[in-house]
């Protein structure tokens, strides 16, 4: 896709034959927003298993800018996907079928902003080529997300382990400063030997 810095991932397609309506819904989603020009950037659950990570069961998210969410909607309502407004104003949903897709264009309350799009890098998934976040800003989202009300350090441990050495852990500590949740986690991944002393507590 133009305008995306980066390569395309030595990581074999992860088409396996057995179309799954999750994986279906992404492949529409894909090549419907690729086939429009919008730039976006496959997220979430999906981006991290298109590095090697578990994959996910529920929904598919896609990254776009806000002021590219107007016509990001616009490509996949005419691709026969159906749109739909939730109450929360940081992303809209998109159905293939029972399949859900979320577009987001705002994570934990910041604007998706275009650096980060062309810091996505173009991988084959499912037999598409597509844009996908770095290993670091994933990491850097999942746990910039991490809360009181949401701190599942046994979820998050699996895709850590699994992306560890596509992720650059001191970018993704500067990133979360500040979180005693996001803290804690890293502290963790280096008493578990998953990553290295950066991610320690800071000094003093």
């Amino acid at each position: 896709m133009g305008g995306y810095l980066g390569q395309v991932s030595t990581h074999a397609s992860h088409d396996t034959g057995g179309e799954d309506p999750l994986r279906t819904a992404l492949k529409r989603a894909a090549v419907a927003l690729k086939g429009a020009g919008v730039p976006f950037a496959l997220g979430g659950g999906y981006a991290a298993w298109a590095r090697g990570g578990p994959e996910p069961e529920h929904d598919v998210d896609f990254v776009v800018a806000p002021e590219d969410a107007a016509r990001a909607e616009e490509a996949l309502r005419a691709a026969g996907l159906k749109v739909e407004h939730p109450p929360e104003d940081w992303l809209f949903k998109v159905w293939d079928g029972e399949a859900m897709v979320d577009l987001i264009h705002r994570i934990n309350g910041a604007p998706v902003t275009h650096e980060v799009l062309h810091e996505a890098v173009e991988m084959e998934v499912l037999s598409v080529l597509m844009p996908v976040l770095s290993a670091t800003e994933l990491m850097s989202e999942k746990l910039r997300a991490l809360d009181e009300h949401e701190c599942d350090y046994g979820r998050l441990l699996p895709v850590a382990r699994a992306l560890r050495e596509q992720v650059d852990w001191p970018t993704v500590r500067g990133a979360t400063a500040g979180s005693a949740y996001a803290e804690t986690f890293l502290v963790l991944l280096e008493r578990l030997g998953v990553v290295g002393s950066v991610a320690g507590a800071p000094d003093g």
